[in-house]
């Protein structure tokens, strides 16, 4: 049933927009405490099934938190408040959080509890938001499939024995299961996009220094980056309205404010020229994601686009990616391979073990081809508005298994090799984000990555928006919530 457009039964409460319950509230149709009893039982429904959220706060506690974000709006109005005032959304276990704990999926860190937030925790809080716990991640965030010897594994709403991927699977699942109305995620090879396109939602990598990072032991990194991760473009857009805008403590942040994601979204495609790829430079992609995702390309041509065949020069794209994210792994894990070798996991141990043994003439030889790269992708980018390619090379995969060792009966020669058609997409710099795109018929979701020119981060909103409304795959819900 529903009163003033508002669902009076909790579960489809909890399955609306973030943009329509954050309106809500404001207007006092739901209370804030409303929706956090709403999420709260269906934490307490499903969580155990698929085992994505795994720090969550006394719910007396968080209650008193919704109840008194209800009297805040009562004592100063509606116009005085952020734009997430009451939502309850999800930390993922990488994030700092003061008084909360932050295991990082390691067991060295499985009761290290941070005495500050980080500026994310910050903004979503100053915005209003209302945090309600940690979702899953893999150990240290590496690797996408969400699993560590704290927590176990999170598991796929869609089909319970596969992976949900990662590394913002956590997140991922507990938006699709209605757990939450918005959620925190992070990329750096993919992992605000793959978690997303397998669990039917939303997942932006925004352009770098879009949402600044901090604290950041490399403040100057240009490959790792923070952001929301929502059912909806919409609701994706609202949390940027929040976690965007400059900071001085950080280097790469932009001048541009979070506000101008809070523009509309409703944009005239006619005209608009759009590569289409189907192989990443290259890399294997499944028979069964080209399928699923060839089915859309008519959708972009009823919207008035122009839709070419085109490949990017991507070629050299994952060299560069293994040679930087080996570097980077090595400084990060550092300590902790020195110190518990044996409570870290061997795949995490091999990838800064490479960076240990690679040079500074390899790193800085990499840059140049990344620069390379990136002056190859402006060119192409000009000929083009959008870039439209997989998200992943594979559906989603057993919940058994680390990861896939061939794609299309290629083998693949470590961990990384099926991310390809993300981690490629990271270290061209260029923004890109994940749009539900259908389903296989095994009845698993899919994501298209539509990607922009630099720094065009809303342009990509409003054109996933406009496919998300031809569309509309993201009202299928996960038949365990049913």
């Amino acid at each position: 049933m529903v009163v003033n457009n508002v669902p009076t039964d909790a579960e489809n409460l909890c399955f609306s927009t973030a943009s329509d319950i954050a309106a809500w509230i404001r207007n006092r149709d739901v209370s804030a405490r409303e929706v956090m009893t709403a999420h709260l039982n269906q934490i307490e429904r499903i969580n155990p099934t698929v085992n994505a959220i795994v720090t969550l706060l006394d719910g007396d506690v968080l209650l008193n938190k919704a109840a008194e974000a209800d009297r805040t709006l009562a004592k100063v109005g509606a116009d005085d408040l952020g734009p997430l005032h009451g939502l309850p959304v999800g930390i993922k276990d990488l994030q700092p959080t003061a008084g909360i704990r932050t295991t990082f999926g390691s067991p060295i860190f499985e009761n290290f509890v941070p005495n500050e937030d980080s500026l994310t925790v910050q903004r979503y809080k100053a915005a209003g938001a209302i945090v309600i716990g940690k979702t899953n991640t893999p150990e240290f965030g590496a690797g996408s499939q969400t699993f560590n010897e704290v927590f176990g594994t999170t598991f796929n709403p869609y089909d319970l024995t596969k992976t949900c991927g990662g590394s913002s699977g956590g997140a991922s699942v507990a938006l699709a299961c209605g757990m939450m109305p918005i959620a925190q995620g992070s990329d750096f090879g993919g992992s605000l996009r793959n978690p997303a396109a397998w669990s039917n939602v939303v997942g932006m990598r925004n352009s770098i220094g879009t949402v600044p990072v901090h604290p950041a032991p490399l403040g100057y990194t240009s490959e790792s980056v923070t952001g929301g991760i929502a059912r909806t473009v919409k609701d994706v857009a609202l949390q940027l309205t929040a976690l965007a805008g400059p900071d001085p403590r950080v280097p790469n942040s932009l001048m541009q404010p979070g506000s101008v994601f809070g523009e509309p979204l409703e944009r005239d495609f006619g005209g608009a020229r759009i590569a289409w790829s189907r192989n990443v430079g290259g890399a294997p992609i499944g028979p069964v994601i080209t399928k699923t995702l060839d089915a859309q390309r008519q959708v972009f041509e009823d919207l008035g686009c122009v839709v070419e065949d085109a490949e990017p020069p991507l070629e050299d794209a994952g060299e560069i990616f293994h040679v930087l994210r080996a570097a980077i792994f090595a400084h990060q894990h550092e300590t902790n391979i020195r110190d518990h070798r044996d409570l870290v996991k061997e795949t995490i141990i091999w990838n800064a073990e490479e960076g240990a043994r690679i040079s500074a003439l390899d790193v800085k030889k990499a840059e140049e081809r990344r620069t390379a790269l990136y002056v190859r992708m402006a060119d192409f980018m000009s000929r083009y508005d959008f870039l439209m390619l997989p998200v992943t090379s594979v559906p989603p995969f057993s919940a058994d298994e680390e990861y896939p060792t061939e794609v299309d009966g290629k083998p693949l020669a470590n961990y990384l090799e099926w991310m390809t058609p993300c981690s490629s997409i990271t270290v061209t710099g260029l923004p890109a984000i994940s749009v539900p795109s259908g389903f296989d018929a095994d009845g698993l979701p899919a994501g298209l990555q539509i990607v922009g020119r630099q720094k065009a981060d809303f342009s990509v909103l409003q054109m996933a928006f406009a496919f998300e409304g031809a569309t509309e795959f993201w009202r299928r819900r996960p038949a365990i919530v049913e």
